[in-house]
């Protein structure tokens, strides 16, 4: 029984990570890395290239926050929590 959860973990694994490399914000991260390294190195824009090299992970965090955003209301709703815009407004504000 083990090694069929096991299994079925590393299928689960398997898919989140097949679907992550097609994800719109990790393509743009890492087109952005490249972006940089064309920058810093081809064309001797150190300075741009070192700007735009600061993109990937703010591109990440905002993709990060609005999926965890996401799979909060989808909880929320699952437990018949559902606060409507209002609420999700006032819950932000009081934090």
């Amino acid at each position: 029984m083990a090694t069929k959860e096991k299994q079925a973990r590393a299928e689960e694994a398997m898919e989140a990570a097949e679907s992550t490399g097609r994800d719109p914000a990790v393509i743009a991260a890492a087109a952005s890395v490249g972006l940089s390294l064309y920058l810093f190195f081809a064309r001797g824009d150190r300075e741009r290239g070192a700007f735009v090299g600061l993109w990937p992970p703010t591109i990440l965090a905002f993709a990060s926050y609005f999926r965890q955003t996401e799979m909060e209301n989808e909880f929320q709703r699952a437990m018949g929590q559902s606060e409507g815009m209002r609420g999700t407004v006032e819950r932000i504000i009081g934090q």
